[in-house]
């Protein structure tokens, strides 16, 4: 299993398609939540990649602070392939993704607009919960936060 982050630029044409392929999996398909996933914050984020076997198998993106929140980094589109979710991969891809955040961007307060159901997953990582709930496409969520 490997960790690696990359510029839009710096992803290869078989990652991007790979990646956006999984995105789509899960976010679309296994959700059954019709949506427009590509959304042009892609070519300025930082993607997380988990990679086992040439095969990407976790993911998640980076925007820096300003792209959606003023004063916050976005740590968004945080997933694990369904063939790989009980193997803990997830714990390592937020601290790496929060690592990476904090190496880049001199840490920075970081928000997530998290899954109501994953509350305590993200809490594990020193996430804060002020009460603000809201539905986003169909699905529960909530706004989290990490200074």
């Amino acid at each position: 299993m490997k960790l690696s982050h990359y510029t839009f630029n710096e992803l290869s044409k078989q990652q991007l398609y790979d990646l956006l392929k999984l995105r789509s999996s899960i976010f679309i398909v296994e959700q059954k939540c019709i949506y427009q996933d590509i959304d042009n914050n892609d070519i300025n984020a930082i993607h997380i990649l988990v990679e086992s076997k040439n095969k990407i198998i976790g993911y998640s993106r980076i925007l820096k602070k300003g792209v959606l929140y003023s004063n916050y980094c976005v740590i968004g589109r945080v997933l694990i392939d369904i063939n790989e979710r009980n193997n803990k991969l997830g714990e390592q891809l937020m601290r790496y993704s929060i690592k990476i955040v904090n190496d880049k961007f001199k840490k920075v307060p970081i928000k997530i607009s998290a899954q109501s159901h994953l509350k305590i997953f993200y809490e594990k990582h020193g996430f804060v919960y002020k009460k603000e709930d809201y539905l986003e496409d169909g699905i529960p969520h909530c706004a989290m936060y990490l200074n």
